[in-house]
């Protein structure tokens, strides 16, 4: 039976106690109260060397150079070869620092819709120790000055369309300029390297946090470092068990500044895979784009699971290509799980979940059979631990049981920029990140996302979650989609109202 990490474990005059046993089957270790990854460890550079995240993703791309594009626009079809994009990184790299000024530590802001450059542009950042801080480019005014106040630029990404946003202040480079174009032509007189330790900070991603404002999440080099050896590990396994290979052709449905597409362009990359980009998602655009580049990869949030599985518009279309749908951001019922099974049997559906605080997922299902856990999204990620803790008492809860997801492992935050309130409210000193989510693991070790704690509905002594009611009612043939809230009465006793969207075009989605 495997054993509990030393780390967890009490001293006794400088010796580790006799280590307690994981449950082989939940990876619960009833004496520290912690779960394990039941995932093969995923051996790590030492952190002391000095890496940074885009090098090493860079040095994990197949050997030789895929012959497919690496990144292709949808609406143009315009793309770029694995050749030129090495070669454009490492160009724009040298401009960045010799004709922008830019330096380790430095905070480029990045406010643009999905184009060919943006990927570019981030493993250039990455590269130089820049510090990567995209935004979405429909926030409002105010909402960029927040983020602006919060990340302390020293140069601003945009767009025509976009600069506006920007306060006047703010040094900008136009992305469909021509001398941001410039930028990748060769340079004459390459730079030496920038040496870069993997605890440096690399990106700032927005979010939430587990209540409150818009937060700055600083994550480091090591952080994408672990994340991405995580998923390269588990994609060369399943590639040694593959039966039947395809083309591997990706549709970016979700946005590059969102941590699911931050860390999802990272591995792509690393897998020699074809990103197809959208400047603007259109459900009707989306399917005609798996059409013609033939994807056989969407990364998606359950709300699209959950058009494709009941929109009359995918009726004549061929999506013979769709292998795979990973799904992240929220729960994914059982009933849409079905519900799309039904439709299209030979797609599976992988599920995902993390936050922006731990870098993306930290827990996913990695095979057909894990899949088929309808509900569920998936075991904990190798390197990562997790723990269940009553929200009233602080007990930490074993399999079964409810309570908040705290996580540890090496893709956990740095912490908020600038916010050490909320980054010590968030982050406990021994490392663990509470969630703010209600979980539980089953007995076989997967995870159950509740609903958000702070979303919870109070109804006299009843704790009653928005996402289990909307689950039931996606289940109903003629609903499109639900949404549950609390309602106070007079009375001042919560109960809940139910909107029902009977939406007929999804090209609003």
């Amino acid at each position: 039976m495997p054993l509990c990490s030393p780390s967890s474990l009490a001293m006794a005059d400088g010796i580790p106690s006799a280590a307690p046993a994981v449950d082989p089957r939940s990876g619960f270790c009833s004496e520290t109260k912690t779960f394990h990854s039941l995932r093969r460890p995923v051996p790590l550079p030492p952190d002391s060397v000095p890496l940074n995240a885009a090098s090493f993703s860079l040095s994990l791309i197949p050997s030789p150079l895929p012959d497919q594009p690496a990144i292709i626009d949808a609406a143009t079809g315009a793309s770029v070869s694995y050749p030129d994009l090495l070669v454009r990184i490492r160009n724009l790299a040298s401009a960045l620092r010799s004709r922008a000024g830019l330096s380790r530590g430095h905070v480029a802001f990045l406010i643009s819709p999905p184009e060919l450059d943006i990927p570019v542009l981030y493993f250039a950042l990455l590269s130089i120790g820049a510090i990567v801080s995209p935004a979405n480019p429909l926030s409002t005014h105010a909402e960029i000055a927040h983020q602006i106040r919060l990340s302390n630029p020293f140069v601003a990404f945009a767009t025509a369309a976009t600069a506006s946003k920007l306060p006047p202040h703010i040094p900008t480079i136009l992305l469909d300029s021509p001398r941001f174009q410039s930028f990748f032509d060769p340079n004459p007189a390459p730079l030496p390297p920038v040496e870069i330790q993997q605890s440096d900070t690399a990106a700032i991603l927005y979010s939430s946090g587990t209540t409150g404002r818009v937060k700055g999440v600083a994550l480091s080099h090591r952080n994408f470092v672990a994340l991405i050896a995580s998923y390269h590990s588990a994609a060369q396994e399943a590639k040694a068990e593959e039966v039947e290979a395809w083309p591997r052709v990706t549709l970016f449905t979700v946005p590059l500044f969102h941590v699911f597409g931050y860390f999802m362009i990272l591995r792509e990359v690393v897998l020699g895979d074809t990103v197809v980009l959208m400047e603007r998602f259109d459900f009707s655009a989306m399917l005609a784009a798996v059409e013609r580049y033939r994807v056989s990869i969407m990364p998606v949030s359950p709300p699209l699971v959950l058009a494709m599985a009941k929109s009359d518009a995918v009726v004549g279309r061929d999506l013979s290509s769709l292998k795979v749908l990973g799904c992240g951001g929220a729960p994914l019922g059982r009933e849409v799980s079905e519900s799309f099974a039904a439709r299209f049997p030979s797609v599976e559906i992988v599920q995902g979940y993390g936050l922006t605080e731990s870098s993306g997922g930290i827990v996913r299902t990695n095979d057909q059979e894990e899949n088929r856990r309808y509900g569920s999204t998936g075991r904990i990620a190798a390197n990562i631990e997790a723990k269940i803790v009553d929200p009233t008492t602080g007990e930490s809860l074993g399999p079964g049981q409810r309570g908040e997801l705290w996580v540890r492992g090496p893709t956990i935050m740095k912490g908020y920029v600038g916010d050490a309130e909320a980054t010590a409210s968030t982050l406990d000193p021994e490392g663990w990140l509470k969630t703010g989510d209600l979980c539980y693991f089953d007995h076989d070790g997967f995870l159950y996302i509740v609903d958000r704690l702070k979303e919870l509905i109070k109804y006299k002594a009843y704790q009653v979650p928005p996402a289990e009611l909307e689950q039931i009612l996606h289940s109903h043939p003629k609903i499109v989609d639900a949404a549950v809230v609390p309602y106070v009465y007079l009375d001042f006793v919560n109960i809940n109202t139910v909107y029902e969207f009977h939406m007929l075009n999804y090209s609003n989605i």
